[in-house]
This record gives C-alpha cells, sequence and structure tokens, in this order.
C-alpha cells in the first residue's frame, strides 16, 4: 500500500526533483532552507504528502500541539511535495522539503521513487550540507557527486568515496540508481565552528551551484546582503578571540592551496545533452 497522500495534479514541465531532508545531511539547516525558499520564490503548489504514521518514532521527532484560532490541533511530522512552475525555463521542479525518516528507509525510498516516476522527473538531485574544514571567510564550497560513473563523468561530477553509516539520502542513491533514474548530489561543507543555523551564506552556495547544475533560475542572489551580514558577525565573533583567529587562518591557506573551483559555466548544457541522450534511449 502506497504511503503518498496525492492532493492535487499539475502539468509540469521536464522536472528536476529537488530533495532536502533534516537530519544528519543538513548541518545549520542549509539544505532544507534552499527548498523552502524555492517553495516559496516559486509559489509552488502542494502536489502530495507522505503519510508520517509508517516512518516516525514519535518519540523521537514529537507532534507538536497548537491553538488555531481557538481551536486545538496537533501538527504530524511532514514530508509535503510541491510543484512549482518556472516561466521561461526549460525545466519546472519538484520539491521536498521535509524530515528524514527514522523507520523505513527502503519504503520511504520507494515513496519518493515513485514521485519521480509519477511526474515525469528528468532527474533526482538532493541537496545536503556537512560540517566541515570550511572557513567562514571564503565561499563555501559546494561538492557534486554520483554514484552511476556514466552521469559522474558526462557531467564533470565526482564518485563518491564516503564508507560508513549513511542516511536516508544514501538508501535513496542506491534506490534511484538500481531503478535506473539519474540522480546526482550537491553537498555544501558549513564551516565545524559555526553549526548553528541559520547558515545563509550556505544556502546561498547551495541555490548558486544548483542554478549552474540544472540552469534553472534560484534568486540566489536575494540573499546576498543577508549573507554578508553573516559572515561580518562571524569575523567580530573570531577577531575577540586570538586562537580561533589563528585557527581560522590555517584553514583559509589550506583551501587556498587547494583552490577547489565548481566547474565550468557549460554544465547546464551539457545537462541538457545528457538527458536529452537518456530519452532517446
Amino acid at each position: 500500500m502506497s504511503q503518498l497522500r496525492w492532493k492535487e495534479e499539475v502539468d509540469l514541465n521536464r522536472p528536476f526533483f529537488v530533495i532536502a531532508l533534516e537530519g544528519l545531511f543538513d548541518a545549520a539547516g542549509a539544505a532544507t532552507s534552499a527548498v523552502d525558499r524555492l517553495v516559496d520564490s516559486y509559489d509552488a503548489n502542494p502536489l502530495a504528502d507522505i503519510d508520517p504514521e509508517t516512518f516516525f518514532n514519535f518519540q523521537e521527532e514529537r507532534p507538536m500541539v497548537r491553538i488555531n484560532e481557538g481551536e486545538r490541533e496537533i501538527v504530524w511530522p511532514t514530508n509535503s511535495i510541491w510543484g512549482a512552475k518556472c516561466p521561461n525555463e526549460n525545466h519546472d521542479l519538484v520539491l521536498l522539503s521535509g524530515v528524514e525518516p527514522h523507520l523505513r528507509w527502503r519504503t520511504f525510498a520507494d515513496s519518493l521513487l515513485e514521485i519521480a516516476r509519477s511526474t515525469s522527473a528528468e532527474m533526482v538531485i538532493t541537496l545536503g550540507a556537512m560540517a566541515g574544514m570550511a572557513p567562514h571567510t571564503r565561499p563555501l564550497g559546494v561538492v557534486g557527486s554520483a554514484a552511476d560513473s556514466g552521469t559522474a563523468d558526462r557531467l564533470g561530477l565526482g564518485r563518491p568515496t564516503y564508507e560508513g553509516p549513511t542516511g536516508l539520502v544514501g538508501a535513496l542513491h542506491d534506490e534511484l540508481d538500481k531503478a535506473g533514474v539519474p540522480v546526482i548530489s550537491l553537498r555544501v561543507s558549513v564551516p565545524h565552528y559555526v553549526p548553528n543555523p541559520p547558515n545563509l551564506e550556505a544556502t546561498r552556495s547551495l541555490l548558486s551551484r544548483l542554478e549552474l547544475v540544472t540552469g534553472v533560475q534560484t534568486f540566489h542572489g536575494e540573499l546576498d546582503e543577508a549573507a554578508n551580514d553573516w559572515r561580518k558577525q562571524i569575523d567580530l565573533a573570531v577577531s575577540n578571540d586570538q586562537e580561533m583567529a589563528s585557527y581560522v587562518q590555517q584553514l583559509e591557506q589550506r583551501v587556498d592551496e587547494s583552490e577547489i573551483l565548481p566547474t565550468g559555466d557549460d554544465l547546464a548544457a551539457e545537462l541538457e545533452a545528457f538527458l536529452r541522450d537518456k530519452r532517446e534511449d
């Protein structure tokens, strides 16, 4: 029995399915904030949600009680799916900003695969954020990867090298790869010494890279001022701690020497060619 509860049908043009989930791979809430902004920016329409009963331990992710117009109601953890029409773009978006489930990950991944197939999504893109050795004084790097060697080679992405405990995203990538659905991951590195949300610089970096990869406008420029304010606040705090200031300088040197840069501006064009070949196959 499907755990999906469809709400309305939205006619979408060759959509990308963009997913971000609170949990292990959403440091500072940067990834879910990115998808939330896309939902708001495009005034997205609700497509479906996933029944939480099967997937959550409510002692860990407790529902909330609130009073709405004098009436008491319980708000359960939700994973809602939105459809966004993107005028003047080659692709629309299917969007999910939710909570990583505790239970039955394979069943949950099956539900996301059903969404991808039902909406005819041409590619699934997961957004994530990890605490790392990134200095706040430099643009926060975004790493793109794909487990499928053909996808990775064609789009100039890396191959995953991590071995160890994984989350729902890892299980989802495995499910989609086996089903033949193109899927890539974009992950931003968040300074480990500034782990708390919000981190609008990390959110901006994810949205900027998503736009570079897909060619779909993400309105990341709207976060420029807020991201700069965030950096100034951290600058002030670091300047008052000589030991921390020295540590940040070491991180800066490491980043400057590695000079990790995103792929070129022609990535979106290469993505279109890749998707065209997939459709012909």
